[in-house]
């Protein structure tokens, strides 16, 4: 049974002089079925007339809710895909691969679905969300079905003379349960490509994405859920709550992507049961700009790694350049010009360049905007519709280092460019930050790149372009710091979720007494000869005698 109780505030002007006003009446709708009955118990019935009459309406509506995902939920959902990973059926190379081909065929068959809702949460344009994400994530599950085998066979490894005869491997076995928390801002890339590492490790897994991305994550649960082994591969939706509760089971690994801050609540919670995790974080990733370069080439990969990538909200957007003092003035013009030619003369009205996400975050982007010292220092851009969420492309030079903007991750369209004396003075200035996700070098100089690369600590590094390190298969990616920890991508995303177990093989032949008790001065010069290595220490220590 569901019912309703309406409220309504009456304020009437009555004909003839009276007024009757401030008049509550309560009613109660009681639904039974399919019918709906009307009742008014405390209806006061008035001979007035009503001239003009206004009402205010309450509704408490008292419904059946949804149940809510809670503690008790989580930890019975846990238990079911702990029940399937020890049953052994996620471990098998077929199982596997069959879940990565049901992937690849979702994401075939899922394409314009996919695209809807990337555009839906994001308006991210169809050509940016193909190559962003969705081909990414299909080139990730290609990689997969084709290395698996290979990434499944135990790796052999040297021994010893200690332990004459024997051999030895490594055997890669997968964790067990574990959770996958992704980010909004590629929010179906982020999601399935840890996944597809998980899947690839033979873990039964958990995906919990983002609800600032709210058509994605409800387009994913309905996906895996219509595609893959429901019995180890689930999706949770939700926010806050239903992270927490995740969050308070025991798993045997979690992945996290998104800010520092929610970051140290992952690993604070994860701690608890000594729970490994992989960080995905973010910072401020520099690009250091020479001048002895090709510039229209570094300025249209400069804004092909910011505003043509989720118009700056990625993790490895260049989120501010360095640059000389006297190179300045060259660089941003080149800048204003590639820009129009990328979103026309007025980007507001450009199709091809994304919006920001939600009313929150296009209220911290015009904040660090809005910022007394700051607002002065803009030499493009600035226009902003609230309604729309949009902010245009926006070049800003020398703000100070103390504005908010150079403070914290920008994760936006807002490009600030610091000014040095010489290029070697970006050095102290990165240094001075937290390390970053990536950093981005264009120069020509072949001493600055190996000094940049010896001196400059950051999850990932890229030379004369951006963010396409993370679309090589044999680079990892990660961060350092503050920008986050461990990596996966590729062969990396299949480690990150495995367990990499030492196997020592021994037959009862070759046992020597020389291991065990009573020990007498000549076991001891032998076993020192055994663990030195030294063919002749150990043949002179076998008859008696010392190089001593």
């Amino acid at each position: 049974m569901k019912s309703i109780s309406v409220h309504i505030l009456r304020d009437c002007s009555a004909v003839g002089g009276g007024a009757s006003r401030g008049r509550a009446f309560s009613y109660r709708f009681t639904r039974k079925s399919n019918q709906t009955r009307l009742s008014f118990p405390n209806l006061i019935t008035t001979s007035y007339g009503f001239k003009s009459c206004s009402a205010t309406l309450s509704v408490v509506a008292e419904v059946e809710e949804k149940p809510k995902f809670d503690v008790h939920k989580t930890a019975l959902l846990v238990k079911e895909l702990r029940k399937s990973f020890n049953s052994g059926r996620t471990r098998g190379y077929e199982w596997r691969v069959s879940q990565l081909k049901s992937i690849e065929k979702m994401i075939d068959e899922k394409e314009k679905e996919i695209t809807e809702a990337l555009h839906k949460d994001l308006s991210k344009p169809e050509l940016e969300a193909f190559i962003s994400e969705i081909s990414q994530a299909k080139s990730s599950c290609k990689l997969a079905l084709k290395e698996l085998s290979y990434w499944m066979i135990p790796k052999k490894v040297k021994t010893s003379l200690t332990t004459y005869p024997s051999s030895a491997e490594i055997v890669s076995e997968p964790l067990g349960v574990v959770l996958v928390i992704s980010t909004w801002n590629f929010p179906f890339l982020l999601s399935l490509d840890p996944v597809i590492g998980a899947i690839s490790a033979g873990n039964a897994v958990v995906l919990k994405p983002s609800e600032i991305a709210p058509a994605t994550s409800l387009l994913l649960s309905s996906l895996v859920e219509e595609y893959l082994d429901n019995s180890a591969i689930r999706v949770v939706q939700g926010a806050v709550d239903e992270t927490t509760a995740l969050l308070e089971q025991k798993w045997d690994k979690i992945l996290y992507t998104g800010s520092a801050r929610v970051g140290r609540i992952v690993m604070a919670a994860a701690a608890k049961h000594l729970t490994p995790v992989t960080l995905e974080l973010g910072g401020k990733c520099p690009a250091v700009v020479d001048s002895n370069i090709n510039l229209q080439v570094a300025v249209r990969r400069i804004i092909a790694g910011k505003w043509a990538c989720n118009n700056g909200q990625a993790c490895i957007d260049v989120d501010y350049i360095i640059t000389t003092k006297e190179f300045a003035p060259k660089l941003i013009d080149s800048l204003i010009y590639e820009l129009e030619q990328f979103f026309g003369k007025d980007p507001m009205e450009s199709n091809d360049i994304s919006r920001i996400v939600s009313s929150s975050h296009f209220a911290r982007l015009v904040k660090l905007l809005d910022e007394d010292k700051v607002s002065d220092k803009i030499v493009l851009g600035g226009q902003r519709d609230e309604n729309q969420l949009k902010i245009a492309p926006t070049i800003l030079l020398d703000v100070p280092e103390d504005s908010l903007i150079m403070q914290e991750e920008i994760f936006g369209p807002l490009m600030p460019i610091v000014t040095v004396e010489n290029l070697e003075d970006s050095f102290e200035v990165i240094k001075s930050k937290p390390k970053p996700l990536a950093a981005y070098l264009f120069s020509n100089d072949e001493q600055l790149k190996k000094d940049f690369v010896q001196n400059i600590s950051s999850g990932g590094m890229l030379i004369n372009d951006t963010i396409l390190h993370v679309a090589t298969d044999g680079l990892p990616f990660g961060g350092v710091g503050e920008s986050g920890m461990g990596s996966y991508h590729g062969k990396f995303s299949f480690d990150a979720f495995s367990h990499k177990k030492a196997v020592l093989y021994r037959s009862f032949d070759g046992d020597a007494s020389v291991r065990y008790p009573p020990y007498t001065p000549k076991r001891l010069r032998l076993l020192k000869a055994l663990i030195s290595g030294n063919i002749i220490s150990i043949i002179l220590a076998l008859i008696g005698w010392s190089k001593d």
